[in-house]
C-alpha cells in the first residue's frame, strides 16, 4: 500500500503549483482522497478532500476559490491544484486515504482515523 504525494517546490506569491497524491497497493475507489498541510509550530490542518465517489469536494475557508482537487481514476491519482499561492500556503503537504465504501458522496479534511497516509511534500511560497 502506497500513497505519494509530489509535485511541490518553490514558487512566488501569485503563482501555482499542482499537487500529485498516487495511490497503489488498495482500491483507490473505495477510498476518499484528503489533502492535509502542517507548517512549521502548526497543527496539521484539513485543506480539501473529495469523496470516493469523487463527485463531491470539500474546501477549508483558507483556499477556496484558489485550490481545485480532482481526481483521474484510470491513474489512481488525486491533484491538488493550488493558485494564487500565499506565503501562509507554505507547508508540508499530506495527502491521505480514508475508506467510504458504504459514504461515496463522503469526505472530510480530519486527519484522525484515516487508513493510509503518504509521506509529504514540502511547498513553499516565496513573499
Amino acid at each position: 500500500v502506497q500513497l505519494q504525494a509530489s509535485g511541490g517546490g518553490l514558487v512566488q506569491a501569485g503563482g501555482s503549483l499542482r499537487l500529485s497524491c498516487a495511490a497503489s497497493g488498495f482500491t483507490f475507489d473505495d477510498y476518499a482522497i484528503g489533502w492535509f498541510r502542517q507548517a512549521p509550530g502548526k497543527e496539521r490542518e484539513g485543506v480539501s478532500c473529495i469523496s470516493s465517489s469523487r463527485g463531491n469536494t470539500y474546501y477549508a475557508d483558507s483556499v477556496k476559490g484558489r485550490f481545485i482537487i480532482s481526481s483521474d481514476n484510470a491513474k489512481n491519482t488525486v491533484y491538488l491544484q493550488m493558485n494564487s499561492l500565499k506565503p501562509e500556503d507554505t507547508a508540508v503537504y499530506y495527502c491521505a486515504a480514508d475508506l467510504t465504501l458504504y459514504r461515496r458522496n463522503y469526505c472530510r479534511a480530519e486527519d484522525y482515523g484515516m487508513d493510509y497516509w503518504g509521506k509529504g511534500t514540502q511547498v513553499t511560497v516565496s513573499s
